[in-house]
């Protein structure tokens, strides 16, 4: 017989657990108080008794850092003089001279990399590769990145010295800048390529970057673009609404692009295609990479659950969480998480798990083992956790050493820059390349530096010795350590030949960059990028394409 509970233990259950959550909850915001209340006196007994007078600002700022750096990494509190930056990350607007910048060791000053066209820096005459000595008087010299950015910004109209040391030249320069509003385009470059492909390359989601998107795709098929590729690469995110904004430009209006969830009422919500799109036909590749994060997944991951786009490169970020900003008292702001979002199928990209944090202060990764199978429009099978996966993923390169290095060490920024002293100019970007006299030019600059660096090889051979010597067998492999210790040193010119084909695609991508800005840069770099080439051959085969759509059986 069946035992039905009786409608008076039903209510006198429901009291019970509402008593138990309202307990629990009670004691919650007892245990808070408590703890607000600690650290209150701590700061006063500090101000009345420490020895030294205590700078109340940057003390406190230091724990709210610290209190926060145990949630995410994307809850930030931004103190009322650093609220430009956050302006910044959701505008893509900021005051400043227009130039990217960065720390250069052997100068140990910072130095110009790009003056924007049309910007302060590029209209007063500052060059790539200016080394900052001073700004309006004071010295630059071995100070931070961050710290010299702080100074170049500032006021819309304001005016500022910069004084700079300029290769080629004897004295030092100094120029007189007015500070500007610099709006970074969400889209570097976009254009037809290989015939009737429509290429956007899609930097941000900032504000308005969906009528940037809507422009650029109307342009390129009136210029005969019969299908697209959408670069999202390491592109960070942005704005949740333009993101899908964007997807609505290829998805019927009406669709459920993302729902997010959090604690509160408020942070749930269902985000729909509210527009007619502009085109739902046209074949679309979309590249991803492991910096392709935020609103970039979901843009790659809604056009993959709609199957309206195939998705090529390696696996993204995955950041499946939301962040919305509250101001705070003392006209700052807090960037705060407050939802996860849900792509159409379903599924959620979050990779880490930021509840459980190691010892190390490390978080843990979901392993794809306990991924979860969704599937998309069509029914076929994706995941989630642990960001988009590709449907199709190129082998890549790795990058060589030398290769890595000479990044890292500024040698080939150096060489360009005492290209463009010796060149007035160059071919375009589209036929450019670095010729056989241009690139010995270059073996001489790096040897006349002494230029050298270390070989992981070498390292793993040290080390492998210890653990030989350790297990006794340091005398019977005597003779074969040492001759692979003489084998593996640098050789400069045994380097330069094995990898011609990358340095030069390393040195034309810099030097193009000089004459020609950022969109010289990328028309050059879809000459030799593995992604494009893997891009191109799909959508001209629409077989292939339609396919990969569709369920396997």
């Amino acid at each position: 017989m069946r035992n039905f509970l009786k409608p008076a233990y039903i209510l006198l259950l429901l009291a019970l657990l509402a008593s138990a959550n309202s307990y629990a909850d009670d004691r919650h915001k007892f245990r808070l108080a408590r703890q607000l209340s600690v650290f209150n006196s701590i700061v006063k007994d500090l101000n009345l008794f420490y020895v030294d007078s205590i700078m109340p600002d940057k003390m406190i700022n230091k724990g709210i850092d610290a209190m926060l750096s145990n949630l995410d990494p994307y809850t930030v509190y931004y103190p009322e003089e650093k609220s430009d930056e956050l302006k910044m990350m959701t505008t893509g607007k900021y005051a400043g001279v227009g130039s990217t910048i960065r720390f250069h060791t052997d100068k140990n000053t910072t130095v110009l990399t790009e003056p924007y066209e049309g910007m302060p820096a590029y209209k007063a005459g500052l060059r790539a590769g200016d080394a900052i000595m001073s700004i309006d008087g004071t010295s630059v010299i071995g100070m931070s990145v961050d710290s010299v950015s702080d100074m170049l910004r500032g006021e819309p109209g304001t005016k500022l010295n910069i004084t700079v040391q300029r290769p080629g030249t004897k004295k030092e320069l100094t120029f007189r800048l007015e500070r500007e509003s610099i709006a970074l385009p969400p889209i570097s470059y976009y254009g037809i390529q290989n015939g009737n492909i429509g290429y956007i390359s899609l930097e941000s989601f900032t504000e308005n970057c969906a009528k940037e998107m809507r422009r650029a795709v109307v342009e390129l098929k009136k210029q005969g673009a019969e299908s697209f590729i959408i670069d999202l690469r390491s592109n960070g995110g942005g704005l949740l609404n333009e993101a899908i904004e964007i997807v609505n430009l290829f998805i019927p209006k009406g669709k459920t692009v993302v729902t997010t969830k959090g604690k509160i009422k408020q942070s749930n919500e269902v985000f729909e295609t509210k527009r007619e799109p502009i085109d739902t036909e046209s074949p679309i590749v979309v590249l991803v990479n492991g910096q392709t994060a935020s609103a970039s997944e979901i843009v790659a991951g809604a056009l993959q659950d709609f199957d309206r786009a195939v998705i090529i490169g390696s696996r993204t970020y995955g950041k499946g969480l939301v962040q919305t900003t509250r101001p705070v008292a003392g006209g700052g702001f807090l960037k705060m998480t407050t939802a996860k979002y849900y792509i159409p199928s379903g599924r959620c990209v979050q990779a880490l798990d930021y509840s459980h944090i190691i010892d190390d202060g490390k978080t843990t990764r979901v392993p794809d083992s306990l991924t979860n199978v969704f599937r998309t429009a069509a029914g076929r099978e994706v995941r989630d956790g642990g960001g988009i996966r590709p449907d199709i993923e190129p082998r890549g390169e790795e990058i060589s050493t030398l290769i890595y290095n000479l990044l890292q060490d500024m040698a080939v920024f150096d060489f360009a820059t005492e290209f463009c002293l010796k060149n007035d100019s160059i071919a375009p970007a589209a036929t450019f390349t670095i010729s056989d006299e241009t690139y010995a030019e270059f073996g001489n600059f790096l040897k006349e530096r002494n230029y050298s660096y270390d070989l992981i090889s070498a390292k793993r051979l040290a080390d492998l010795k210890k653990i030989i010597e350790l297990e006794g067998f340091g005398e019977i492999v005597k003779d074969e350590i040492e001759s692979l210790e003489k084998k593996l040193c640098v050789n400069l010119e045994h380097s330069l030949s094995h990898f011609s084909n990358d340095v030069k695609v390393l040195l034309a991508t810099e030097i193009v960059k000089r004459y020609q800005g950022q969109k010289g840069e990328i028309i050059y770099s879809l000459r030799e990028d593995t992604d494009i080439k893997e891009s191109y051959a799909l959508l001209k085969d629409k077989k292939r394409y339609m396919e990969i759509l569709s369920p396997k059986e």
